[in-house]
């Protein structure tokens, strides 16, 4: 049996480099060169008893996109997320990472192959400062066995002060300075969405699903939280699928952007062209509405 070094366990963690690299990212071993599909979503379905909540949804996620996925409320974009995510199963269709079908996994073993979510609503530790949400983040610490904590409390603790730069490199870089010791069940909520942003940091994730990102956010914060999508995404590689109602965001980030209505793929196209669909248009508005809509213009 081989024992880890404290060095390769908090690899990630250790290079004490700023964040304009991803130190210990394992992204080159885990996909070719020549591999630009990251994530295929393959006819899925989920129903809740006459409910048709997800039917017949399929598209593909390249590796380094942004992804929109929009569409009018019940469209069945967040009950995908949560068959992505684990979270509920799928009734049929297949979910492949990598090319490995990630079908129904558990939330923490997508967790472990870097399938990260957040949620509308942010879950952050409210009686836990900004800084100890982020060094929760990282799974399989030493402090979190008794005989470790007892037998090499020096390992310990090197691994929680690395643990400790990267979480303040991570505050660095999202601009949370002023708040890194609040408690963050006393953030805003623009606050608490860079925060939930950060936590997928701490995790060197392969993608992240970001559920409203937006929502109740004002402008200035929004803004702070859409330069940061984009430097992680161009610096750093991230690949992002957002799900969100706010058109100017998701025009200024996302391409493609994927519309979904009724439980089920609708369109795909850059922001502009899904603004322009006819089917698209319909979707949001309404045949009604729709044609009141041209006979104004």
């Amino acid at each position: 049996m081989r024992f880890w070094s404290t060095a390769e366990r908090i690899r990630p963690w250790a290079s004490g480099k700023s964040l304009g690299k991803r130190p210990g990212s394992n992204r080159a071993a885990f996909f070719s060169p020549a591999e630009t599909l990251l994530l295929e979503i393959h006819n899925i379905y989920k129903h809740f008893g006459g409910i048709h909540a997800v039917e017949d949804a399929s598209f593909t996620i390249e590796q380094g996109s942004i992804t929109g996925l929009i569409g009018p409320n019940g469209a069945g974009k967040t009950t995908l997320f949560n068959v992505i995510a684990g979270l509920y199963p799928a009734d049929s269709g297949r979910v492949l990472f990598g090319g490995q079908d990630i079908t129904g996994f558990a939330p923490h073993d997508l967790f472990a192959k870097g399938v990260l979510r957040t949620f509308q609503i942010a879950h952050e530790f409210s009686s836990l400062s900004v800084r100890e949400n982020l060094m929760v983040v990282p799974g399989s610490q030493l402090g979190e066995r008794l005989l470790d904590t007892w037998l090499r409390p020096a390992r310990v603790k090197a691994e929680e002060i690395t643990i400790g730069q990267r979480a303040d490199e991570v505050i660095d870089f999202l601009q949370l300075n002023p708040v890194a010791t609040e408690l963050a069940g006393n953030l805003s909520g623009g606050q608490k969405k860079l925060l939930e942003l950060g936590r997928t940091m701490m995790a060197e994730p392969k993608i992240v699903f970001l559920d409203e990102v937006g929502a109740g956010v004002n402008r200035t914060l929004l803004r702070t939280i859409g330069d940061s999508i984009l430097r992680l995404n161009r610096e750093q590689g991230y690949t992002f699928c957002m799900i969100e109602h706010d058109m100017d965001f998701i025009s200024r980030l996302c391409d493609p952007v994927i519309v979904m209505a009724s439980g089920s793929v609708l369109a795909k196209g850059t922001a502009q062209e899904v603004m322009n669909n006819e089917a698209v248009i319909e979707a949001y508005l309404g045949t009604g509405r729709k044609h009141a809509r041209e006979r104004v213009t």
